[in-house]
């Protein structure tokens, strides 16, 4: 069986959907020939913690853990932030949105010298460790997943060391994305030449959606296409547990995840409003569930609702649990963020979503990706936060299906099961096998 190393700073037990990807893989890639080997932290300060991941990991699979430097504790004491305030969601602020003055001065020393990013600290540990592993393990390939894309500097590093093989893997863009901070033009510029170094140096750079492909083209109109393969997120059906699903009393809807400025339910909100205010909806019929991390804003935004005794908040679950919580639901609630690069994201809990099998209302953009893929599969409605009209009639559509007994709408489930994780490790190592 050939070996490849995983250079991942999100690993178990690292809680969050960044995990997911990576931990899959690892779950699977022994079924097409390849051995995986990891190389992650020993101390990384992560979203979220889910120690019931480590059950995922297969028995035998060799995990190395190095040292890093992590800047976040000295971050904390100069914004006045606790250890117990997400940093993420509270660091990504909708347009128009301000700083503290604290905020802004840590914001721009970020932006200038944590270059790709803020676990730069990791580099010189992991590729000490990475080149031993590679002389010991006798390693065939490497892949790195991204981001954090000092994970893609650790393996470029490693690459031009050692010759291997290399596949570069992306969860989201790179340079100028949404989450990434805006630098000025020298550190820009530095981070442009990091990552125009991984597109030319990986054999090859696997997307999580066509979108990142078309952001990596669109900056570097001269690289070959065909270096960019869009592997898909997806769904473990082993995840779900079959009786788990219920019927519940009331119609009730889960969101999981994290949201904060830019992504936010306040056009929903406002459409619930109006159709209590008309009579179509009572507040006793309905129940909003809220699980994952969540901007001060975004509390703000429901205890100033009038139906806040239906909105039930919850933290970070064990992802097991939060599958669970899925499939005890009527639908599900999907918000992506208001911004430009909305029409390419698809996050990775979108096929979550959909391996459950349940109702999907969205907003986002009727002419982006996650709105082809709900199309496809005939999962549930679409609507953007512009259209708010629209977004009543969807909400009403499924709570009137629920209080009639009818079906909430008749999903594709053939289509849904192609985006099974395991059909996107043996996607991986169709590429790893070309390379090696």
């Amino acid at each position: 069986m050939k070996k490849v190393l995983i250079v991942a700073y999100y690993f178990p037990p690292s809680g969050g959907p960044g995990v997911q990807r990576v931990l899959k893989n690892v779950k699977y890639l022994t079924q097409f020939g390849w051995e995986p080997i990891v190389l992650t932290v020993e101390n990384g300060q992560f979203p979220a913690i889910d120690e019931s991941l480590f059950k995922e990991i297969p028995e035998g699979t060799k995990v190395f853990r190095t040292k890093i430097f992590e800047p976040y504790d000295i971050y904390r004491k100069f914004t006045g932030k606790g250890k117990d305030v997400a940093l993420d969601v509270n660091n990504i602020k909708k347009d128009g949105q301000k700083r503290s003055f604290t905020e802004t001065i840590a914001e721009f020393i970020r932006a200038t010298f944590f270059i790709p990013d803020a676990r730069i600290g990791w580099k010189k540990y992991a590729v000490a460790e990475g080149l031993k592993i590679i002389e010991n393990e006798g390693i065939n390939a490497i892949y790195s997943s991204s981001p954090p894309y000092t994970c893609s500097i650790i393996a470029n590093k490693l690459k031009k060391k050692t010759g291997l093989p290399w596949v570069a893997g992306l969860r989201d863009p790179w340079t100028d994305f949404l989450t990434t901070p805006k630098r000025w033009f020298l550190p820009k510029m530095i981070d442009r030449y990091l990552e125009k170094s991984v597109f030319e140096n990986a054999d090859y750079v696997e997307c999580a959606w066509e979108g990142i492909k078309k952001d990596a083209l669109d900056k570097y109109p001269t690289f070959d296409a065909e270096k960019f393969v869009h592997i898909p997120n997806g769904y473990d059906s082993a995840d779900f547990p079959e009786s788990e699903s219920v019927v519940n009393e009331i119609f009730t809807i889960t969101y999981t995840g994290s949201m904060y400025g830019r992504r936010n339910p306040k056009t929903l909100f406002d459409a619930i409003e109006e159709l209590i205010a008309d009579g179509l909806v009572e507040k006793g019929k309905f129940k909003f569930r809220f699980i994952g991390r969540f901007g001060a804003e975004i509390d703000e935004m429901i205890e100033n609702t009038s139906f806040k005794e239906q909105i039930e908040v919850i933290g970070y679950m064990a992802h097991s649990e939060s599958i669970k919580m899925l499939m005890k639901s009527d639908a599900l609630l999907l918000i992506v963020d208001e911004a430009k690069e909305s029409e390419e994201i698809v996050p990775g809990k979108v096929y979550e979503y959909l391996g459950v099998m349940k109702a999907v209302l969205a907003i986002a953009p009727q002419r982006s990706a996650i709105a082809k893929l709900i199309r496809e599969t005939n999962a549930g409605f679409i609507a953007h936060q512009d259209e708010k009209d629209l977004i009543k009639k969807n909400f009403l559509t499924f709570y009137n299906n629920f209080n009639d007994g009818v079906e909430l709408i008749k999903i594709n489930k053939t289509q849904i099961e192609k985006y099974e994780r395991k059909n996107s490790a043996k996607m991986l190592t169709d590429l790893l096998n070309r390379i090696s």
